[in-house]
């Protein structure tokens, strides 16, 4: 018998066939393309800020698509939770005390495993105080994630205006992400952590679907809507704080990765919108990075763009969501 094919299916996988061969061209352009001077140097140059751009982003998308999904809403990213502004806090912090040579003195290593652990630390203490009672309301904790992110970002600005002026200029580079800084041994970290906290979330997904839904629909088939909050909530987590404490914070790239992808695909099933927010992702940091530094040769950070085309995009979905 002839078998029938859902042609939304077919579409959407010929969405990321086409995405998945954009990605691949982009990359072996960054990699390949406009090369001077030496070419075991430049491969192990950018290898390097290919690998974490590819990581960078995956966390990244992968993170924005399940929080929009938990919170049902889809002009919110978990940046807003205040991991950004805690990065910030912390390196502001170093500065102060130890001055902006202490940055480079540090073992990277260590560095990264501290900011790692205070921001899981901070978003655990968050979710367990607001959220992991029974009566814990989700958008109380995104509230109060927005006040947190408030207050750290004003302790860093006040802290920034008393030191040494060199050091402000030192700590104003640092807290732009810069895939041009990573250490290659905290590649290997990253992507142990981010693979593990995919492995934890993967059986999650289809309850995720059940919960896109809204809470209601949710309990009535079944799903126990708190646990798997929980657990996409520490998922979030370990992404956000090992993508920015490995590269920085990049506000806007999970909110636009995010809304480009259910558009795409016409879908809310995670199976697509999560494959289709990476590939996104990825074509945007080193398609991004490849058009502004080989073709324009721009010394002009890609995370501004970004930054800049987000929030147009931001704007543009609360416009549009005002009319609805």
């Amino acid at each position: 018998m002839k078998q029938h094919t859902d042609p939304r299916s077919d579409r959407r996988t010929r969405v990321l066939v086409v995405l998945a061969v954009i990605a691949v061209a982009v990359v072996c352009a960054y990699m390949f393309l406009f090369v001077t001077g030496s070419w075991n140097y430049a491969m192990k140059v950018r290898t390097r800020q290919v690998l974490s751009m590819i990581l960078v982003g995956y966390a990244t998308a992968f993170a924005a698509v399940i929080f929009q999904t938990i919170t049902n809403n889809r002009i919110l990213t978990p940046s807003v939770m205040g991991f950004d502004s805690l990065f910030m806090l912390i390196q502001t912090i170093i500065v102060f005390f130890f001055g902006a040579g202490a940055l480079t003195a540090i073992d990277p290593r260590a560095k990264f495993g501290v900011e790692v652990l205070v921001m899981i630390v901070f978003a655990l203490v968050l979710y367990w105080t607001l959220f992991g009672r029974e009566s814990g309301d989700l958008y109380v904790l995104v509230l109060v994630g927005i006040v947190l992110g408030s207050l750290f970002a004003g302790l860093s600005s006040l802290a920034s205006r008393l030191i040494d002026p060199n050091d402000f200029i030192t700590l104003q580079d640092i807290l732009f992400a810069s895939f041009n800084t990573v250490h290659v041994e905290l590649l290997g970290v990253s992507a142990i952590c981010v693979a593990a906290a995919t492995a934890f979330s993967l059986p999650l997904l289809r309850q995720l679907d059940v919960v896109a839904l809204g809470r209601e629909h949710a309990v009535n088939l079944g799903i126990e809507h708190r646990k798997v909050l929980n657990r996409t909530l520490i998922v979030i987590a370990v992404l956000v704080s090992v993508s920015t404490a490995l590269v920085g914070p990049i506000t806007f790239l999970g909110l636009l990765v995010a809304n480009l992808a259910r558009e795409i695909t016409g879908t809310f099933r995670h199976r697509w919108t999560i494959p289709a927010a990476v590939l996104l992702s990825i074509i945007a940091l080193v398609g991004g990075q490849f058009v502004l530094a080989r073709l324009l040769d721009f010394n002009s950070s890609l995370i501004v763009v970004i930054n800049f085309v987000g929030g147009i995009y931001f704007i543009s979905l609360l416009v549009r969501g005002a009319k609805l």
